[in-house]
């Protein structure tokens, strides 16, 4: 039998939206509900395939709300600078933001939750945020805060993604997605191309 060629990705399936009150901050213990198999020529668009079938919403224009622990500061840095070189607006709190506009990136600055004003979970919940990236961290108020914006995404129907490294895989395929558009002529109106 010959062998196949193509690459392959699977991906965990998990019932987050279905079981109220539960973080969806994935540990050791977790098991997931079912998986599914992204089949093609190239790695992004095998993952991209994977991520819509397990539920994923990966769209390539928008905003994305970054609450990053400061032990990860630095890396979502390059990550938020690729998000805002294909088109993604950026809102931050002001920690977050202060260092991302120090680093000449445009960046929204939004209040953290009991602030005043618009917070960031008004922002989940109005749909102004295709992404939230929110890293762990650790003491109980800023815990506390964490699973709140990660439930408020997961019942709102917004990606949430507690680690840089799947932000970064997401990343590369909506770059490879962009380019692809680019490539073809199209406008900044078509990037959310599909792969399927």
């Amino acid at each position: 039998m010959p062998e196949q060629t193509g690459v392959y990705v699977k991906v965990p399936v998990f019932s987050f939206a279905k079981l109220r009150g539960v973080d969806i901050s994935l540990g050791p213990e977790m098991k997931s509900t079912g998986e599914v198999m992204g089949k093609d020529s190239t790695l992004e668009k095998a993952l991209y395939k994977g991520l819509v079938a397990s539920g994923f919403k990966i769209k390539g224009h928008g905003s994305v709300l970054l609450t990053i622990s400061d032990k990860d500061k630095q890396e979502a840095l390059l990550l938020a600078r690729r998000f805002h070189n294909i088109g993604f607006k950026l809102i931050a709190t002001s920690g977050t933001a202060a260092l991302l506009e120090q680093s000449g990136i445009p960046t929204a600055i939004v209040g953290k939750i009991g602030e005043e004003g618009t917070n960031l979970l008004d922002v989940i919940r109005n749909g102004e945020a295709q992404f939230v990236i929110n890293t762990l961290t650790k003491g109980k108020q800023p815990a506390r805060d964490g699973f709140r914006i990660r439930r408020e995404s997961v019942e709102n129907g917004v990606t949430c993604l507690t680690s840089l490294d799947t932000a970064e895989a997401i990343l590369r395929v909506i770059e490879s997605m962009t380019f692809s558009a680019e490539a073809m002529g199209k406008t900044e109106k078509s990037r959310e191309v599909s792969y399927i």
